[in-house]
């Protein structure tokens, strides 16, 4: 069963940093394309961040030069450093995973709130 599992959420002030993890069960990490996507109070759901199963990486506007996603495919992990917080970035952050003709799963997401 393909499970997606988020951790590294929290409190931080802004300006701070913290680094979200994604630990990915059950399906064929090496062949996925993984990302990060976040949800504010009353937004919709956007992208953040995305990484090919060959280590390609896309950016939003936002976050371009303070975030970055990695992939350690060793572990079936996937992280989003997050650098420079502001109280915009204040979301659910959730993971996804899927790859071309394949399924699309997504994790339950985890908390990170930036104070001014």
């Amino acid at each position: 069963q393909a499970r997606l599992v988020e951790s590294g959420g929290g409190l931080v002030h802004t300006g701070g940093s913290l680094r979200l993890s994604c630990a990915a069960f059950g399906i064929n990490f090496d062949l996925n394309s993984m990302g990060w996507y976040r949800q504010a109070p009353g937004n919709q759901r956007e992208l953040v961040a995305t990484i090919s199963r060959g280590g390609t990486t896309t950016y939003a506007d936002f976050v371009k030069g303070r975030f970055t996603i990695s992939r350690d495919n060793a572990k079936n992990m996937v992280y989003l450093q997050m650098n420079s917080l502001k109280p915009e970035d204040t979301a659910l952050y959730s993971c996804k995973t899927w790859r071309t003709g394949g399924p699309i799963h997504w994790g339950q997401g985890t908390m990170v709130t930036v104070s001014s």
